[in-house]
């Protein structure tokens, strides 16, 4: 049956017939958490082409005075109109099999086939999530233990030659709430990273003393939580988020507010059944979707900017 890949569990010699356990046991895959966090753009489906523009509106500039001297006109500002685009693209993948191997199989072949598909999916839908969101024009390089690089044209502008620590949190939230003045969803900023990112957290002497009266299960449960009002996220997805720097010593992320990525869907991602074919011998299964990711804002000025960029050249 050339429709699945049998793996052979011993290099050389004589291959005997054993008993084969009825259960599968997957392959683990990796963990996908940013889907949630993508705005979808309303009113965008099916009969409409292949680009959507969206609206986005910059408020007027806070006056030196407000004050209004009698028998004067309230002076006019403006606000400022302007549009974004997405593109969106087919993305999908199939698994093929045969009426043969459904008829021989010990197992349900269509379903476990759906349920690989089904991980798959959830794997290239967060990556093309995390690509938009690393598209973010803030850069943030981690330069030392307490130094760091920001740049806000789309281009880190140093090598990070360290891990994140809490000081570097403080940085960021700071950075974000009083030189970008971004949003935060709800109370607080989110912040995804590669699990390597939040070792450096956990190993931090500050972490480790801040929680070791407060919260000292922390340590026993892995977690990390919410620290200098940004709620910490761990992901092990490597196509979403690399190990990167010198020595790839930092876990790459990104850090966020409110309405920071757009996700524009003419079809939301579906699994399909092949239409049998050779009178019904050859089946398969599919998931396919049309859409995709982009920046609300693609830009790194204060007022705009939603998303910081943790990363390395």
């Amino acid at each position: 049956m050339a429709e699945m890949t049998w793996a052979v569990d011993v290099p050389s010699g004589v291959m005997k017939n054993r008993a084969l356990s009825e259960k599968i046991y997957a392959q683990a895959v990796a963990n996908s958490k940013l889907v949630e966090y993508a705005t979808p753009v309303e009113g965008f489906g099916k009969k409409q082409g292949d680009t959507v523009s969206f609206k986005r509106i910059a408020g007027p500039a806070e006056p030196s005075s407000a004050k209004l001297t009698e028998g004067e006109p309230i002076p006019e500002d403006t606000t400022t109109i302007s549009t974004a685009s997405i593109t969106v693209s087919e993305y999908g993948r199939s698994i093929p099999y045969t009426s043969l191997m459904e008829d021989l199989a010990d197992f349900d072949v269509n379903n476990v086939v759906q349920k690989e598909l089904v991980k798959q999916m959830t794997l290239v839908l967060d990556t093309i999530i995390a690509t938009a969101f690393k598209k973010a024009k803030v850069k943030y390089a981690v330069t030392g233990i307490a130094a760091n690089n920001i740049a806000t044209n789309g281009t880190f502008g140093a090598t990070s030659v360290a891990n994140l620590n809490v000081w570097h949190l403080g940085e960021i939230r700071d950075y974000m709430y009083d030189t970008l003045f971004v949003p935060p969803i709800g109370d607080a900023y989110i912040g995804v990273f590669r699990s390597l990112a939040l070792r450096g957290i956990k190993n931090d002497p500050d972490f480790i003393e801040w929680n070791k009266y407060t919260t000292p299960e922390k340590k026993y449960t892995g977690e990390v939580g919410m620290i200098e009002g940004i709620r910490l996220i761990e992901v092990n997805h490597s196509n979403a988020f690399g190990k990167v720097g010198t020595g790839s010593v930092l876990g790459e992320g990104v850090v966020f507010g409110d309405e920071a990525i757009a996700l524009a869907e003419v079809l939301t991602p579906e699994l399909r059944a092949k239409i049998p074919t050779g009178y019904g011998r050859d089946l398969g299964v599919a998931w396919y979707g049309i859409l995709e990711a982009g920046l609300i804002w693609d830009t790194g000025n204060a007022g705009q900017a939603k998303i910081l960029h943790v990363g390395s050249l």
